[in-house]
């Protein structure tokens, strides 16, 4: 293959690699923004009506249209344990050997971590994308002046003319590296904050639930 159209394809699979790196970047910015807008109506329509019940069997018989969101999902783990506690079937498995209030702190906080890799997934990707783009545009770069060099050489010209057309197209490749990596370091800033948040709106939830399981008033939970 000559060398200039090996040096073309070197160039074309960096701008390729780039443009899959940005609509990458773009899908899960957009799915993560539905994904957590999602979630916050949920989240804040449970917990409305979660806390507004009178009891845990009320929290448990809430109408489906309000059992969304991770919170309905936590709350539904919690509820599922504490009616197998009672279940002569499976009361005496090993799953419910301990205190029950720590055992059913350890569900919870486990559905919890579930929903908060659930949260998590594509971040990983975005700060990938963001700290690799720009050397993959920098690999362009430089690719596209050794192109524009071997040009040179072999024309015996370095005239203004000559230079500037090349390198300047090599140069592009860096601006579209920085260009990809920008969105995508910003949009894993924001949706990690957001994480952490949200993350922290769950924890806060389980130790609601909890207090009302075994708080002072426990046949509330015999009353499932």
């Amino acid at each position: 293959m000559p060398s200039f159209a090996a040096h073309d394809l070197v160039i074309d699979a960096t701008l390729y690699t780039l443009l899959a790196f940005s609509l990458i970047t773009w899908t899960l910015i957009f799915f993560k923004i539905w994904q957590f807008t999602k979630n916050k109506i949920y989240n804040k329509q449970y917990s409305t009506a979660f806390w507004e019940a009178k009891d845990l069997t009320a929290a448990a018989h809430l109408p489906v249209e309000t059992v969304r969101g991770p919170k309905a999902r936590i709350a539904s783990c919690g509820f599922r344990w504490l009616t197998e506690l009672r279940d002569p079937n499976t009361a005496g498995s090993l799953k419910f050997k301990g205190t029950p209030q720590d055992l059913l702190e350890q569900t919870l906080r486990k559905q919890t971590q579930d929903e908060q890799r659930s949260m998590e997934s594509g971040l990983t990707m975005l700060a990938s994308i963001g700290s690799t783009a720009p050397f993959v545009g920098l690999f362009g770069t430089v690719v596209g002046i050794m192109h524009a060099m071997h040009h040179i050489s072999e024309t015996g010209s370095a005239s203004l003319d000559v230079v500037a057309g090349p390198i300047g197209d090599a140069l592009i490749a860096t601006a579209i590296g920085i260009a990809v990596a920008v969105p995508a370091v910003l949009a894993y800033n924001f949706f990690l904050r957001r994480a952490k948040q949200q993350r922290a709106a769950l924890e806060n939830f389980v130790d609601g639930f909890l207090h009302i399981a075994f708080g002072n008033d426990k046949e509330k939970v015999d009353g499932i």
